[in-house]
């Protein structure tokens, strides 16, 4: 199923369809609400792995919203993300119409199909999807076309496409998906887009790397509407699930043994909007196996984490795997305060880089590194930036970017050193400024580096 359908199932489920009904059988009127709930309850007994029991609820729902696109993109999600690919076929499949439904669900049943080898009716819904005349599917549905010739002459598929992922952050900005999440993934520190052309930035690595991909944080239990959630601005345990993996990618690609990712999920809504996701629910080894399979050169090593506010304290589970056996390698635990947040952080940070047996680059490799001076402020700053880059590709709406100026104020101290953070000073003001979303700014000192002097002249030109 689509990548992130284990979580997309129970925010989705809550609220099917942004509150949009589609038409029901004659005789029924359910509520969303009613529907949504009976959802989220099937999906409950999905991971209390009573298949029997949400089956019921599964054909109670159908018999009154079968046709409703948004609740058979919920049902295919859940029963994929859980395992059941027949139940799939069995369920949705007599009730799909292209034409009516478009193509999300469509794309899941294909890939149920050749999860069961069924390459006769994966190539039929592959001639219903290609019919709609999509061109920002021809290459997905080629790729599906690819994995059928090769269940037909091998017996098996190696590979099955996924569809709400595959671009990075290059092609974020593409069409967006009719419901559910997308995966967005950057492949290098998010001040350094629009600073590619700065040589002096980029660290010379040589060999064979280890590949590592740091996953955007669950919040199990911190709202009770996820989906109203992503709604709103982020507020702090948001802008934490996203920015602490970003610094963890950052760093480990100043690593000269690695070469790192970060894993951001984006909400598609029915109504073509677009914004970042809040996960619900911790990964599953399904969601690792999905996330590797979008990654052209695999993955060596996957964290992953969850964030909960306990008794006035943040609390943080990291969790390593190792992918080669999907297992779980390690588990750390930390929790800090306010006050006690940039002494917690950096032990974080200094113990996960010696665990992974982190190494910099050559002296003469791109900018040096080392940690920030204050990584509360590093993180905020990188939060920031995160939303300046999403709203410029289209998945973040103006009216949900932060507050600046204090951000811009609380950064500004740590702006001269390492490197890293005066480049980012330079992304983070230049971008506000352009939008008009920052007063004034007086000049802060900035590193010396090669690198800082040419990417200021690059943005003051």
């Amino acid at each position: 199923m689509g990548i992130f359908d284990r979580f997309a199932g129970k925010s989705a489920s809550s609220s099917p369809g942004d509150g949009i009904a589609a038409p029901t059988a004659a005789g029924a009127d359910p509520s969303v609400a009613t529907v949504g709930s009976r959802l989220v309850a099937a999906r409950d007994l999905l991971d209390e792995k009573d298949l029997k029991g949400a089956l019921a609820i599964y054909e109670e729902v159908l018999a009154g919203a079968g046709d409703r696109a948004d609740v058979l993109v919920a049902i295919s999600g859940d029963l994929g993300s859980t395992g059941n690919i027949p139940q799939i076929i069995e369920l949705v499949a007599p009730r799909y119409d292209a034409q009516r439904h478009g193509f999300a669900i469509g794309i899941n049943l294909l890939q149920a199909y050749l999860a069961v080898r069924d390459a006769d009716a994966a190539q039929h819904v592959l001639d219903i999807l290609f019919a709609l005349n999509r061109p920002e599917l021809e290459d997905r549905l080629h790729g599906f076309s690819n994995a059928i010739a090769e269940l037909i002459s091998e017996g098996v598929v190696r590979g099955i496409p996924q569809v709400d992922s595959q671009a990075g952050a290059q092609g974020a900005g593409g069409p967006p998906a009719p419901v559910g999440l997308a995966l967005v993934t950057l492949s290098r520190p998010v001040w350094m887009y629009g600073l590619e052309s700065v040589p002096e930035i980029i660290p010379r690595k040589e060999g064979r790397l280890r590949r590592v991909a740091f996953a955007q944080f669950a919040l199990p239990g911190a709202y009770p509407d996820v989906e109203a959630a992503m709604r709103q601005p982020e507020d702090e345990l948001g802008r934490l699930s996203r920015a602490i993996p970003l610094w963890f990618a950052e760093t480990f690609y100043f690593s000269s043994t690695y070469a790192s990712i970060a894993a951001l999920g984006c909400y598609h809504g029915t109504d073509s909007s677009r914004r970042p996701a809040i996960f619900p629910t911790d990964w599953s080894v399904e969601n690792l196996r999905q996330l590797t399979d979008t990654v052209t050169d695999g993955l060596d090593y996957i964290f992953t984490g969850s964030l909960k506010r306990e008794a006035g304290e943040i609390a943080l589970v990291l969790r390593v795997w190792e992918v080669k056996k999907f297992r779980e390698r390690k588990q750390i635990a930390t929790r800090w305060k306010a006050a006690t947040a940039d002494a917690e952080l950096a032990k974080l940070h200094e113990y996960v880089r010696a665990f992974m047996e982190w190494a910099p680059c050559p002296e003469d490799s791109g900018i040096p590194y080392s940690p920030p001076s204050s990584p509360t402020a590093w993180v905020e700053a990188l939060g920031a930036l995160l939303s300046l880059f999403l709203n410029e590709k289209g998945l973040l709406p103006r009216e949900l970017l932060p507050e600046f100026p204090p951000i811009l104020d609380a950064f500004a101290p740590h702006a001269f050193s390492p490197p890293a953070s005066s480049l980012a000073w330079i992304s983070l003001r230049s971008r506000v400024t352009a939008l008009g979303l920052a007063p004034a700014m007086s000049q802060v000192l900035l590193s010396r580096h090669p690198a800082v002097v040419r990417a200021r002249k690059l943005i003051d030109a």
